[in-house]
């Protein structure tokens, strides 16, 4: 698994001051509309749900510090904090990679002064989540991301740094779950109630039996007051891949308005496990984990971002659209694309590519991308997607040979794959990674070959014509 060691420096430790009531969140080096900043400042004011808030911070914190399949103790990683201007989001991963928490507080649950615009880390270190647990419920607490007062650096420079492993799949999954969210839609909304009943149940003992620590997969139907949980999926069902995986959304119940639940359409006949993303709507905040389609299945694999990357022009298209971008809370697509001068469909390939390098997310209960970029170096798009970087290589070998029907041969060393056109124009191969996942986890290498392959005879077709 490849990893780079990432460092963290923080003025000093974050702190819960309870004598004050003042909740300060120290960040570290990270992006602003002025360019790169050492320690940004995003907020000062109130919270106007305290307790909720200190309790949806440490979840997200909770999502940081575990790993749901085989775990062990790992290095945890920051959450990420952007300010959007009319809102803060506050990001973590899994350290198995299977699991994306996000934390966004908005307008309503924030009471002072303005909202930055930018993207860093904060430090969430042990006494004080210790110190965030003790919090009362009637207790007044002020909120500061980031340190106003620069005249406390020293000349020895940050106080505090963290190094932790940051593993390459960290970084693909940001980028997919953006583009699995993308295609969820809400199937289930319930009461405050019922939504506590119905988590509690869940979560209890591993709910349907476990497999592992993370439990079963399992499908939950929306019937009536409550949905049933089932072992089959059937049209209009949510896949719940591993109940204890929502274990974090315990620390936020008491607090509950209520629960949605998002996932993929369902056609007869569908019984590949899915993603989906359980909603829990607190005072002036929500609060989302998104769960990857098996607990054993981080979401870096899923290669929804495959064919943006593969995509003619898609690389210069997202250089136009990332000058458009200034941390909107939700981008309209639409007029992006009139900004641009492009197509829709070419500005979301554009949006996904931007995705593999942090700087959008996608936020289901608004149907919306939003714009923060991830405050370490992500590196190209390519170089952390092997199948792609394949792809390129069979193409530049000749190892492509179209076929009449639409479909081709592709040579790979002592062997050669057929890679097959169906009616409704998709792509299918031969090869043992289609057999297995049939496209579930995006194109096969073989398959992006014959794009890629498809696309230069077309682009050197029109240089033919213009030159004649």
């Amino acid at each position: 698994m490849t990893q780079a060691a990432h460092a963290y420096r923080y003025l000093r430790s974050s702190v819960l001051d309870d004598l004050h009531g003042r909740l300060g969140l120290e960040t570290s080096g990270g992006a602003t509309p002025f360019g790169e900043v050492a320690h940004p400042h995003f907020f000062e004011g109130m919270l106007t749900a305290p307790s909720a808030a200190a309790a949806g911070l440490l979840a997200v914190a909770d999502v940081a510090a575990a790993r749901y399949y085989q775990p062990r103790l790992p290095a945890s990683l920051d959450p990420v904090v952007t300010a959007n201007g009319d809102r803060l989001r506050f990001e973590s991963f899994s350290g198995c990679g299977g699991v994306y928490a996000r934390l966004d507080v908005l307008e309503s649950g924030l009471d002072g002064g303005g909202i930055g615009h930018g993207t860093t880390n904060v430090d969430i270190n042990v006494p004080l989540r210790d110190a965030l647990g003790r919090l009362g419920p009637a207790e007044p607490l002020r909120l500061a991301v980031g340190t106003e007062a620069l005249e406390v650096i020293t000349p020895d420079g940050p106080l505090v740094e963290k190094k932790v492993p940051l593993p390459d799949r960290w970084l693909r999954g940001f980028a997919e779950t953006q583009v699995v969210a993308a295609g969820f839609d809400l199937r289930a909304e319930l009461p405050a109630a019922e939504a506590v009943r119905f988590l509690r149940s869940l979560t209890a003992g591993g709910a349907g039996g476990a497999r592992g620590p993370a439990g079963a997969t399992q499908w939950v139907v929306p019937t009536g007051r409550l949905p049933r949980p089932t072992s089959r999926p059937v049209p209009g069902a949510v896949c719940l891949p591993g109940p204890q995986r929502l274990v974090a959304l315990q620390r936020v119940l008491r607090h509950a308005r209520a629960l949605r639940i998002y996932g993929p359409p369902l056609t007869a006949g569908d019984t590949r496990p899915t993603s989906s993303a359980w909603e829990v709507e607190l005072p002036g905040m929500r609060l989302t984990l998104t769960l990857s389609p098996d607990p054993a299945r981080g979401f870096s694999g899923e290669g929804g971002v495959l064919d943006a990357l593969a995509s003619a022009g898609s690389e210069q298209d997202a250089d136009l659209v990332a000058v458009l971008l200034a941390w909107e809370p939700r981008i309209d697509v639409a007029e992006l694309a009139e900004q641009a001068g492009l197509s829709s469909q070419r500005v979301r390939a554009a949006l996904t590519w931007l995705g593999t390098s942090g700087q959008v997310g996608y936020d289901t209960a608004e149907a919306a991308f939003f714009h923060r970029q991830l405050p370490y170096d992500a590196g190209r798009a390519e170089s952390r997607n092997p199948r792609l970087r394949a792809a390129r290589t069979l193409v530049a070998a000749g190892a492509v040979r179209p076929e009449r029907d639409g479909g081709a041969l592709v040579h790979v060393e002592d062997h050669v794959q057929r890679v097959r056109r169906a009616a409704d124009g998709s792509l299918g191969c031969t090869c043992l990674w289609w057999a297995k996942y049939r496209g579930g986890r995006g194109p096969c290498k073989h398959v992006l070959a014959v794009g890629l392959a498809a696309e230069s005879a077309a682009s050197n077709d029109v240089k033919e014509r213009a030159a004649r």
